[in-house]
């Protein structure tokens, strides 16, 4: 396939995806917020909760690096949410095979993406397990911007190449262009920046997970009322031009209000999880790998 054939068709899986989302857009929209007829039961798997390197770090010798506290051990950022039965992975890491190991997890119902850096979808191929388990292809979710990302860098996944499972991820794109539903789970997209590039985090019920923010606008902070836990990103106590620094995050805390919050893509520099732990207000935590939490 030439790069212009391969473009062709990259444009072809975006513009099917993106017509079949906007027709459901509306009617998604005035049912996610309606109040539900039962209460939500959510279950949050915190995979992992480092940055991009990870922690420990190749070759360093800090002190958070060599730490005998296995909180200090970070694997790349996920999370695996599970509501009313349906298990929905927050991005693919690089460390996913090992993530899915951990938790012992034999079915996923969708995958949502964050964005495109490679420290959330470098694991995709490990869905290809999935596709063998479960006998069918699996619905990930993403932007367009992040979709076209996926399409171009990911191609072969979303192809329909072979009659049996296994060869290779069989994904269906589908695009983010308002709130959807997964097996009837009403899910908000929340708009954030990571720096300069427009993401987006995900709100179900009262839970919202923003990785990765720099910073969260008006219109988003809106979105992120009535929340009993938030999950959001803390890379490290100095100014990032990308990430929420301790201070910015706690200060994004400050204004959203939840019941309580916790701080996760940390990166080594934030220093060891007892000592920052022992800073924080009552409400808040640091996130550590293999932590779940429920969400009433």
């Amino acid at each position: 396939m030439t790069g212009g054939e391969r473009m062709e068709w990259c444009a072809a899986i975006l513009w099917k995806v993106t017509n079949r989302r906007m027709s459901r857009t509306d009617r998604l929209a005035s049912s996610l917020i309606r109040t539900r007829k039962h209460t939500l039961l959510i279950t949050l798997t915190f995979l992992g909760t480092g940055t991009s390197t990870g922690i420990p770090v190749i070759g360093c010798d800090c002190d958070v690096c060599h730490s005998p506290d296995p909180r200090d051990n970070r694997l790349r950022a996920s999370v695996l949410v599970q509501v009313d039965g349906s298990n929905l992975l927050f991005d693919t890491s690089p460390d996913m095979r090992e993530q899915m190991l951990r938790v012992d997890l034999c079915s996923i119902d969708a995958v949502l993406y964050t964005h495109a850096h490679a420290d959330h979808t470098a694991g995709i191929d490990e869905l290809r397990r999935y596709n063998i388990m479960q006998e069918m292809r699996i619905p990930v979710w993403a932007t367009i911007a992040t979709g076209e990302d996926l399409a171009t860098r990911f191609g072969y996944a979303f192809a329909k190449a072979f009659p049996f499972f296994g060869g290779k991820p069989d994904l269906d794109l589908n695009i983010v262009s308002g709130p959807f539903q997964v097996n009837g789970i009403d899910i908000m997209p929340i708009p954030i920046q990571h720096g300069t590039l427009p993401i987006v985090g995900y709100r179900i019920g009262r839970f919202a997970y923003l990785t990765d923010a720099k910073s969260i606008p008006a219109s988003s902070l809106e979105m992120l009322r009535g929340l009993d836990t938030l999950v959001i990103t803390a890379l490290r106590k100095s100014e990032h031009p990308a990430h929420m620094s301790l201070g910015e995050a706690l200060a994004a805390i400050e204004v959203i209000q939840p019941r309580r919050a916790f701080l996760s893509h940390l990166g080594h520099e934030m220093g060891r999880h007892a000592t920052v732990a022992s800073e924080l207000p009552a409400h808040v935590r640091i996130a550590t790998d293999r932590l779940v939490v429920e969400i009433p």
